[in-house]
């Protein structure tokens, strides 16, 4: 037998207009700036820059006021005209303030990684098929300046891509001239080899030869800093194992990083928000630096003129004038949307400005308040997903340097007197005690535990430990110096 069930389901779906504009939200100002770029190239009906005087903004609305006939066809044309229907602000989008000053983001440009090795090999005196197996090599360092894969793998990958076929003792006698490229250390196929090359490039002195030693015959238990046991097997003295430490201590462990820090293009931190202090009150401007004043084109309003003049109502020029609605459609509501997500971020970033107030007054990290998404939304009042795609990606310029956004959130915790206190307040303490302790014998997370409970934080171990390793601070014993 059928069964006749009847179901209410209430769901709420975004239009491709919300859905665009929350898409518009989340892109920091870089994304965003390409994103205009883009709508200006493929939307003729968008125009960007100022009209002229003759072509003002008022003359602008008289010519929409006077296509308010309807035409006959199979779309009211004046739907798409009449002032009634759209407000000023769609038609215009102004996106500089009076201050505004004229700034052009600067790029850096050089050659790349790879390139610089690869220059450097042709000062060799090689073989083609040397050449070439060098050239493999220096393909597969990593940023960092590593070869992570082992000599067998880089001889099938030299038989399968390039058609050579030769043996690993071959390719480690190569690679050992990779090893004399610059910068020192690169082709390392570990930390330890990469020390190590270093180290045999440095001036030769009793601690550095001493430090290769170490390295080449102790690296293990070096990196595990068991002290002792170097003392003992290298029949030294603590003021030597010291310089030991300061001369290893002066090498790059990631050679490739150092030269794309300083050569490469990278990604530019651009702030999308700018708070500064002014007579003792906060003030927080949006950056729409490189965001045109958009419009829409004149030329389209000219067309729709042109049309309506036009008796022939022929199945081109309603495909033609089809084409034209929805350009004119797309640059209405590009131009709303830029205006809408301005100002959501304005609203947005001041409700954090203002909630974090005492931080944003003197930097003090200790004074962030506990704050989520759900706070600001509801000073806002709107979505929490709304606020989230504000706080991901973008940073905001302070007094006390460029913060990515997001990290003025956190969760909370009760302190012994029952307040609610920052997670980040925390790890700053913690941080602190880390910094100030005896290095020669660190705290254990359990005695770090014990002091923040002294401080009126009562923290398990097991929390301490979590909030230092999202501090990036290793262990006790990891710590520890001579």
């Amino acid at each position: 037998m059928l069964k006749q069930q009847l179901q209410l389901k209430l769901s709420q779906k975004l239009s491709p207009q919300q859905i665009q504009l929350m898409k518009l939200i989340q892109l920091p100002t870089i994304a965003f700036e390409q994103k205009i770029k883009q709508e200006l190239e493929e939307n003729p009906a968008l125009e960007s820059g100022k009209e002229s005087e003759a072509n003002s903004e008022d003359e602008f609305s008289n010519e929409y006021d006077d296509e308010r006939e309807v035409i006959e066809t199979d779309f009211d044309v004046d739907e798409y005209l009449s002032d009634d229907e759209i407000p000023a602000y769609r038609l215009q989008a102004n996106n500089y303030s009076s201050d505004d000053e004229e700034k052009q983001i600067p790029y850096a440009s050089g050659q790349s990684f790879t390139q610089y090795l690869i220059n450097q090999l042709n000062t060799f005196s090689l073989t083609d098929e040397e050449f070439a197996i060098a050239e493999f090599l220096v393909g597969s360092i990593d940023n960092a300046g590593y070869i992570r894969q082992d000599l067998e793998d880089i001889v099938d990958d030299l038989a399968f891509t390039q058609n050579i076929i030769t043996e690993p003792y071959v390719v480690e006698n190569i690679l050992k001239k990779v090893h004399s490229l610059d910068p020192a250390g690169v082709g390392a196929r570990n930390l330890q080899e990469c020390l190590a090359i270093q180290l045999k490039r440095r001036e030769k002195t009793k601690i550095n030869e001493l430090s290769l030693a170490i390295i080449e015959n102790s690296f293990e238990m070096f990196s595990k800093k068991h002290f002792k046991k170097i003392l003992q097997k290298y029949s030294i003295s603590e003021d030597e194992l010291r310089e030991v430490i300061e001369e290893i201590e002066k090498l790059n462990p990631k050679p490739g990083a150092s030269f794309e820090s300083d050569t490469r293009v990278t990604e530019q931190v651009i702030p999308d928000f700018t708070v500064r202090i002014k007579d003792g009150e906060l003030e927080v401007s949006l950056n729409s630096r490189n965001v045109p004043q958009m419009h829409i084109s004149r030329d389209y309003s000219s067309m729709l003129n042109a049309y309506k003049e036009n008796k022939n109502q022929s199945k081109e020029n309603k495909q033609a004038l089809f084409f034209i609605k929805q350009k004119l459609d797309a640059a209405k509501w590009f131009i709303d949307a830029i205006k809408q997500r301005q100002e959501t971020l304005f609203v947005t970033m001041s409700a954090i400005v203002n909630f974090q107030r005492e931080y944003f007054l003197t930097g003090d990290e200790r004074n962030l308040k506990p704050m989520i998404l759900k706070d600001i939304a509801d000073e806002i009042e709107m979505d929490i997903s709304t606020v989230s795609r504000v706080a991901s990606s973008k940073y905001v310029d302070t007094p006390y340097g460029t913060k990515l956004i997001k990290d003025f959130f956190s969760e909370s915790m009760k302190n012994e007197k029952g307040e609610d206190v920052s997670t980040r307040e925390i790890k700053k303490i913690l941080e602190s005690i880390i910094q100030k302790e005896d290095k020669r014998k660190p705290l254990t997370d359990a005695h770090l535990a014990k002091i923040l409970t002294e401080k009126g934080y009562p923290i398990a171990r097991r929390t301490i430990a979590k909030y230092r390793e999202l501090l990036d601070i290793p262990v006790a014993r990891l710590r520890k110096e001579i």
